[in-house]
This record gives C-alpha cells, sequence and structure tokens, in this order.
C-alpha cells in the first residue's frame, strides 16, 4: 500500500472511530432516562422506539440516529404528522437539546423545536435576576398633578372599573364617513396598549419595526406560534391633546432588538401605561421600565431583566408580556410572571427605587395588577395560573392565595360591592370567583363546593379568555372571545341572562367599558357594539371604526378615545 494512501487512511479511521463514539455517547444520552421539558416527558429506548407525553396525551413512534440528526417518526398521528420529522440533536452533559432541520408535523415541531430537555426530576437553577436603576440626567422638579377629575389614568380606568358615567356618547358613529368621529390621528407601529388620560391630554405607547410590514394575527385561533420579527425597534410614548389630536411630544424610550419574541397575535407594546398626574410610565417588557414627566421629560427607568412569557407547557414558545403597571399612592406595581422567577415589585414612583418585591410560584400569566380598595384596607390582587392572590399593598405581604384558576390567565380583577371579581377563560377551568376582601390564608375550595366563608359565588366553564369583567349597576358582565355575553348578580352571583351577540367576527379581546346605562363591546375587527345595561339584553346599534381593534377605550369629559390598529380616534357629539 502506497505511504500516500496510508498517511489519508488513517485519519479517516480516526474520524470514523470518533464518530461511532460519538454516536453512542448521543445514543447512551437520549436513553438514560425520562426527559422533561415544560409539561411534556421524552423517552428513548435502544430498540430505537419513543413515546412523548403531556398534557394527557401520549404519541410513541421510531427514532433514528446519524451524526448530530435524529428523524423522528410517529406510529399514529393526525394527517400531517405521518412523514418524519428530522431535528439536529446536541447532548452536553445530561441535557439534550434540539433544533428542526425538516418537519411539517406543527405538534411535533412546536415541542420539540429550540427545546432543551433536563432529567427527570433535576431542578433548574434560576440566577438572581438583577434590576438596574438609571436615573435621567439634569430630572426637571416633578410638578403637583392637575385635579384628576375626567381622568382614565391606567387600563381601564381607575382601579380597572371601566366604568365613567356623565359621557352623554352617541349612539352611532361611523370611522368611514367620520359620522361622530371629532377627530383621527395615525399613530406609527404596532401595540395593543390602551389608551389612558389626565386632564388635557392622552397618553399611548408603540413598538415600531424597521421590518417593512411587520403585522399580527387577529382572530379566533388557538396557534401558538411566535412571530419572527426580531428587528430593530423604537418603542415610543406619544401625548396627544384630547380636543385637536394634535401630537404634543413623542419619545423614544428605548431602540434596539427585542430580547424576546412576541406571539403572533400579541405586539412588542402591549401593555398599557399609566400615570398619576405628575408621571408617565410605560413599561415594555424585557425593554425596561420607563417614566417621563407630564412635558415628556425623562425621569428615571429600571430594566428589569429579561421576561420570559409564554406557553406554560412549551417554554421554547415565547409570547411576549403584557400586565399592565398600576400607579397607587406613590407607588409603580407590576406583576411580572415568567418560566423561571415570578415576582410582583413596587417601584418608587418619584425615583425608580425599588420598594419591596415579592417572589411568586407562577407560571406566565399577562393580566395587570389592581389595587382593590375594600372594607378592609387597600390590596393588590393579581390573578395568575397556579394561584389568585391578595397583598397588602404597603408592604407586598401576601394575605391569601386561591387556587383553581386557568393555566393561561389574562383578565385584570375587578371590585363591585366589596366584592374582587377574578376571572379566566382557558379550558377546562375557566373560572369567575368573588372573594370577600376579608379572605385571608389558603380559601381554595374544597372540591363540589361554589362558595365559603371567604369566596361569595363561583362559577367555572364561565370564565373570560381576554377581556376583564365589567361590574356595573350591581351586575357582573363577563364577555367570552366567542362573543357569548354572560350577565351575574354581583351578590348573589345568580345568572341573570346568557346571550350570543349579533356580531361577532373575528373575536373579542378588548374589555367592555359602560357610561350612561351602556355598554361597549369592540370585536376584533373594530365593529363596536352598543348594549343596554340592565337585566334584559338590549343590542342598541353596531359602529365600526374602519381598522382593526384590539385595544380597551378610554372615557373621558364626554369623548370615547378608541386605539386601532393604525391611528387613535376620538368619538363624541360635536361641539
Amino acid at each position: 500500500m502506497p505511504g500516500s494512501f496510508k498517511a489519508l487512511l488513517v485519519p479517516v479511521v480516526l474520524l470514523t472511530a470518533v464518530t461511532v463514539m460519538s454516536l453512542r455517547a448521543q445514543t447512551q444520552s437520549l436513553t438514560d432516562g425520562p426527559l422533561m421539558f415544560g409539561a411534556f416527558t421524552l423517552q428513548f429506548t435502544r430498540d430505537g422506539t419513543f413515546s412523548i407525553a403531556g398534557d394527557g396525551e401520549s404519541l410513541r413512534g421510531t427514532w433514528t440516529l446519524e451524526a448530530s440528526e435524529i428523524a423522528l417518526r410517529f406510529d399514529r398521528a393526525p394527517d400531517d404528522c405521518t412523514g418524519p420529522g428530522r431535528y439536529r440533536v446536541a447532548v452536553n452533559g445530561a441535557h439534550v437539546s434540539f433544533a428542526v432541520v425538516d418537519d411539517i408535523c406543527v405538534m411535533r415541531r412546536m415541542v420539540l423545536d429550540r427545546s432543551e430537555w433536563r432529567p427527570q426530576g433535576e431542578t433548574k437553577v434560576v440566577g438572581e435576576r438583577r434590576l438596574t436603576r438609571t436615573v435621567a440626567p439634569g430630572r426637571p422638579a416633578l410638578r403637583d398633578a392637575s385635579p384628576a377629575a375626567g381622568s382614565w389614568p391606567s387600563f381601564r380606568g381607575a382601579y380597572a372599573s371601566g366604568v365613567a358615567d356623565g359621557q352623554q356618547l352617541p349612539d352611532r358613529w361611523n370611522g368611514t364617513t367620520r359620522d361622530h368621529v371629532l377627530w383621527r390621528t395615525p399613530i406609527p407601529g404596532l401595540a395593543h396598549s390602551s389608551p389612558i388620560v389626565w386632564g388635557d391630554t392622552i397618553f399611548v405607547t408603540s413598538a415600531i419595526s424597521s421590518l417593512k410590514g411587520a403585522s399580527f394575527k387577529p382572530g379566533l385561533y388557538g396557534d401558538g406560534d411566535a412571530s419572527d420579527d426580531r428587528s430593530i425597534h423604537k418603542w415610543m410614548i406619544y401625548a396627544i391633546d384630547k380636543r385637536t389630536g394634535r401630537v404634543r411630544w413623542e419619545r423614544v424610550a428605548h431602540e434596539g432588538a427585542p430580547r424576546n419574541r412576541r406571539h403572533i397575535k400579541s405586539t412588542y407594546a402591549s401593555a398599557t401605561p399609566a400615570t398619576d398626574g405628575r408621571i408617565v410610565v410605560a413599561w415594555f417588557g424585557s425593554e425596561g421600565v420607563y417614566a417621563f414627566d407630564m412635558n415628556g421629560a425623562p425621569l428615571w427607568s429600571v430594566d428589569v431583566g429579561r421576561v420570559d412569557m409564554g406557553a406554560y407547557d412549551i417554554p421554547s414558545y415565547e409570547w411576549g408580556p403584557a400586565s399592565s403597571p398600576i400607579i397607587w399612592q406613590g407607588l409603580v406595581i407590576l406583576q411580572c410572571d415568567t418560566q423561571a422567577d415570578s415576582f410582583l415589585l413596587a417601584l418608587d414612583a418619584d425615583t425608580g427605587e425599588t420598594v419591596w418585591k415579592v417572589s411568586r410560584d407562577e407560571i406566565p400569566s399577562w393580566g395587570s395588577p389592581t389595587v382593590a380598595v375594600t372594607s378592609t384596607g387597600a390590596q393588590v390582587v393579581t390573578n395568575a395560573s397556579n394561584y389568585i392572590r391578595g397583598y397588602d399593598a404597603r408592604t407586598g405581604r401576601e394575605l391569601w392565595r386561591l387556587s383553581g384558576s386557568s393555566k393561561i390567565t389574562a383578565p385584570t380583577p375587578i371590585v363591585a360591592d366589596d366584592l374582587i371579581i377574578v376571572a379566566s377563560g382557558r379550558a377546562p377551568e375557566r373560572p369567575i370567583y368573588a372573594v370577600r376582601p376579608s379572605a385571608r390564608g389558603d380559601v381554595t375550595l374544597p372540591s363540589g363546593r361554589t362558595s365559603s366563608d371567604a369566596i361569595a359565588w363561583s362559577y367555572t366553564g364561565r370564565g373570560s379568555y381576554m377581556p376583564t369583567p365589567l361590574a356595573y349597576g350591581g351586575l357582573v358582565y363577563v364577555l367570552a372571545n366567542n362573543g357569548v355575553l354572560d350577565a351575574y348578580d354581583v351578590k348573589t352571583g345568580r345568572e341573570v341572562y346568557r346571550q350570543r351577540l349579533p356580531l361577532v367576527g373575528s373575536g373579542f379581546s378588548a374589555s367592555p367599558v359602560a357610561a350612561d346605562g351602556k355598554i361597549y363591546l369592540s370585536n376584533e375587527d373594530g365593529d363596536m357594539l352598543v348594549v343596554r345595561a340592565g337585566r334584559a339584553f338590549e343590542h342598541i346599534a353596531t359602529n365600526s371604526i374602519d381598522e382593526l381593534l384590539m385595544a380597551t377605550p378610554a372615557l373621558s369629559d364626554g369623548v370615547m378615545y378608541v386605539r386601532g390598529v393604525s391611528s387613535l380616534l376620538a368619538i363624541g357629539n360635536k361641539r
């Protein structure tokens, strides 16, 4: 054998041996025992079979490994999952990660792509979260707030009530003909955040992508996909004259590439800002919390770190945050429930300094906290999957907790007739609870019970998925995404009516608001239904703003301010 050929053969033999050893090591790691990721368990066997189980279902199939690529095929599966899926597999000690190469099976790809699996029983080590506060140089002295009359200071107004009587709004308007549309101001970017109002100024936020044609997907669907838009963004806040629609000032709070992904139905600015008439605060999730004075001068910012919020059962599916900040007696309060280290945070509104921070054993949630001012004092109430909780608003000390909520929670708690109303709409739980403010400790209902000393009344299978309930005129209204409107007696919980709305379209994400005996229900297509409040359902009118509508309207001084996908509208009677 020629020497040159021998010289070539030796490294080939060594490479083959290394490859075989690598395959054996990978096979050993894959078959050592069950692997866990989110709510799923994955088990490989050395005879070439595997099983994956989660959420009450289990699928089996066969696997083959070649180099760093694994091919998976289910034995029995839906039509689009009959073929094999190919993934790059990487082994790091006892951890195994997968990245899709080619797989048309959406279900399999959702679970495996960008996933990292750990041995069953291993505790995930979570690093300490650091909050970084920055104070703006030369920050101005804060002025006293102007009177709060007519203000709508945070998501759905004061205490998230959604009610402002004395508006005398028209029953009918038209976004195309501009009938009863006082003005319309374009707002660039994408945002599901709602407008807020203080005095004569409206504040809205937005996230402007550098990707041309950036969009979201409205509608009634269950896909958990995340958007691919990770381009450079500008996170904005706008101050708008509420009489004319003129933009008074605009500020770039942050510019850069998003630190997390967002759901295809969401945006990078889904949290509503808050104001107390002295400062306006916007929270953009992983991009930070930003405070400005009423004239747009920067005051402070707090980087809370990357917040990973997404599917509870498939952690690689990031959906982004939506919980809105609130301001109460000098505290900026944030609910931050993540895949790793959930917490409730109170910052000093003047300085951004941490006043208190409470760790929470929670999975991601999207509802905003509410300060419930009740007969027993002020409580911060949070809606989340493991527990609905009440905290002392001054100290953050937990007062009570209630389990039995949905695995995905978005509605915000409200207060009605000294009861705390909390709902969530993911099946199968879909609960509605009316909690007495005197509740203390674990007040979870025993199986089969719907009330107790701490729980005035409750339902299962009736909660709303996205819209926050509305309490008005002695009734609680609960609006489902699919357009079913329920009304219950606040004190007794007795069902008053259940009505499918005459127009559903792409479904309902915005929360209902009320004024002067009427309820306003906005669907995603931009159609707003006007319904008579009371014990009998009465549809008054349906009006279109002529663009997609995801945000909840604001009511102030005889005008409804509606934030559509591309503009802010003022709806009211001509003055």
